[in-house]
């Protein structure tokens, strides 16, 4: 299986992170870049795709809305943002995140007070979700009756 690289860690964070959190993470920079959209925010659709068993032949699943946005530094980083749902602002900020982390100058900042807290956060949302699905989980067996 391939390394999970450093923007593909940090892009799915970012699309994964909740509005709300995104915002207050925006508004707590201390100084919020100028930048441009080259692809205004939109909403489209995206095939999903499955694989029985994790490794069978893939087949086609259903769609889902994605909304994406690409936008423009003013020093010329792109960043691209792609969201599950219908929300353009969390495309928008997702995609204005991406090109500031690949400053280096940012990056480090970045990680630690955006990024990791963020990743933090998910994790403890899924484990969460995880433990309460887990309490209904039911059993099935079959007993075997003997002819004895």
């Amino acid at each position: 299986m391939q390394e999970q690289t450093n923007r593909q860690f940090w892009m799915g964070v970012l699309a994964r992170a909740q509005l709300e959190s995104l915002e207050a993470h925006w508004a707590g920079l201390p100084e919020q870049p100028e930048y441009r959209k080259v692809r205004a925010p939109e909403v489209g659709l995206a095939m999903v795709q499955g694989r029985a068993g994790s490794g069978g032949q893939a087949f086609n699943l259903g769609e889902m809305t994605l909304s994406r946005c690409v936008v423009q530094l003013d020093d010329g980083t792109a960043g691209f943002g792609y969201v599950r749902g219908r929300s353009k602002r969390h495309a928008e900020l997702a995609a204005v995140f991406d090109a500031l982390l690949q400053n280096d100058d940012r990056y480090a900042a970045l990680m630690s007070d955006c990024i990791q807290p963020l990743h933090a956060q998910w994790t403890a949302d899924r484990n969460a979700l995880s433990r309460d699905v887990a309490g209904t989980k039911v059993d099935f067996f079959t007993l075997v009756r003997g002819e004895a």
